[in-house]
């Protein structure tokens, strides 16, 4: 008796509106503004009309430094997350809109109130990346530095979350009843009380903002550390990730999906959605090729320097980046070379990784910037149109993730690409929408309504978190 086929699944794509950041290449002649209003407008209407599910905006609370000057890619700054989302939601009328809003610097009532704002302005297409912040650099501009320490931050977030959720739900559960002759609610109406205290927030009061058209926002995570992964499990929609190959996607996939059951969830409850950078030609060997220019476009000498310091914690400005890495070994103290980089956190062990790329650069013979280009920024999908819409299905089939983020390399106009191309093929296959079937961005991604919350909580009483 043969085993019963697997159901085909959907596949879910949204866009990053990438900024300028090493993935961007802000040289070329058909790059346009990272801050003007069109960009946006552009970039959200392709994602639209290709039918994607959301559209994503990472943030950055502080413009980034290395060795005390402003790192030159980050010139542009970084406009607020809510006034972009905002104005979006009046020129889209199905996209889902994610922001990132850090929970370290941030007030749960604060937060909530935006959140819940944009999800009535947009008839429930909001999502919130929820992020703790790891550096004093960028608590400065908040007046907190080294505001708790790192192993706490995730306890914050924690609370910050369950703390917002009573806030959205407060609302709920609760028959409202209104005067009809002024229209103001009866004395025993409960609506949006709220009672909390906990190890990071005490408050009370009430909630101003009704219940929005999808319940709550959708909830997003980020961190791929073990708290992040617990935490995502518990009280995510979606996580991202920073796997592209099959292999490393599947075990993050298999990983994550398997801590849900201890919190009372099942496996559709967490969507899994890498970013990926994509490269598309006529065939796959010009889409080879383009890679490769892109690449090289995206990684200047300086440019591949300023990384390599992120691992030595020196500085490398006079070292040739044509030419070979450098024979010293990286400083294991402080890093105070480059501030408020993300990459930094990446590279635990600076002596194991020197070690292991003067190794790759010997048996490859590569320059400093070629060990940066070929270690760095690869692209996850490169090929034709055919191809990748091949490598993609094949992906969310074998479980490596439930669909993909994408960030082209070209902003705004990077994804029409993509758009006019490999979704008509996902389309052909059956494995990607051709019409939105729903309203919210909950309806797009297959989540259901959370159910409003019963108890003490939700009429006023004291909630105490754990």
């Amino acid at each position: 008796m043969s085993e019963p086929r697997k159901p085909v699944k959907q596949i879910h794509l949204a866009a990053h509106f990438p900024g300028v950041n090493n993935t961007t290449v802000w040289s070329d002649p058909q790059a346009g503004s990272h801050i003007e209003f069109s960009s946006f407008a552009h970039f959200a209407r392709t994602a639209e009309r290709a039918k994607f599910d959301f559209l994503f905006l990472a943030e950055g609370l502080r413009l980034r430094e290395q060795g005390g000057q402003i790192y030159d890619l980050d010139v542009v700054g970084r406009p607020d997350t809510f006034t972009i989302l905002s104005a979006l939601a009046a020129v889209t009328e199905r996209l889902g809109l994610t922001g990132t809003i850090n929970s370290t610097f941030n007030e749960p009532y604060e937060v909530a109130r935006q959140f819940a704002s944009l999800d009535h302005l947009s008839d429930g297409r909001a999502a919130w990346n929820v992020v703790t912040s790891w550096d004093a650099f960028t608590g400065e501009n908040f007046r907190r530095g080294g505001f708790l320490p790192q192993e706490e931050r995730y306890s914050r977030a924690k609370e910050f979350l369950a703390t917002a959720n009573e806030l959205f739900d407060s609302w709920h559960g609760d028959e409202i009843v209104a005067d009809p002759a002024t229209g103001t609610f009866l004395s025993d109406a409960k609506a949006g009380a709220f009672v909390h205290q906990g190890q990071h927030f005490d408050i009370e009061g009430q909630f101003n903002v009704p219940g929005s058209p999808q319940g709550r926002p959708v909830i997003f995570q980020a961190g791929d550390s073990e708290e992040g992964r617990e935490f995502a499990a518990a009280g995510a929609d979606a996580i991202f990730s920073r796997y592209a190959t099959l292999k490393e996607g599947q075990a993050f996939y298999t990983d994550v999906k398997g801590r849900l059951a201890r919190h009372g969830r099942t496996p559709d409850q967490l969507l899994i959605l890498p970013a990926a950078t994509f490269v598309l030609g006529d065939t796959d060997a010009d889409a080879a090729e383009l890679a490769r220019e892109v690449r090289r476009q995206q990684v200047s000498g300086a440019t591949a320097l300023k990384h390599l310091e992120f691992v030595w914690n020196r500085d490398l400005s006079g070292y040739d980046p044509d030419g070979p890495l450098p024979d010293i070994d990286p400083d294991l103290g402080e890093h105070t070379l480059a501030r408020g980089r993300a990459q930094v956190r990446m590279y635990r062990d600076p002596l194991a990784t020197a070690r292991e790329w003067r190794e790759l650069a010997a048996a490859n013979k590569w320059s400093i910037r070629d060990l940066v280009i070929e270690t760095g920024n690869r692209q996850a999908f490169v090929g034709s149109a055919e191809t990748v819409a091949h490598t993609i299905n094949e992906f969310v089939q074998a479980d490596a993730s439930d669909g993909f983020i994408l960030v082209p390399h070209i902003t705004p106009g990077g994804l029409d690409v993509f758009a006019d191309t490999v979704v008509p093929l996902l389309q052909e296959r059956g494995v990607f929408r051709t019409e939105y079937e729903g309203t919210t961005l909950r309806d797009h991604l297959g989540l259901d309504r959370p159910a409003a919350r019963s108890g003490s909580a939700a009429h006023g009483e004291r909630a105490v978190a754990s």
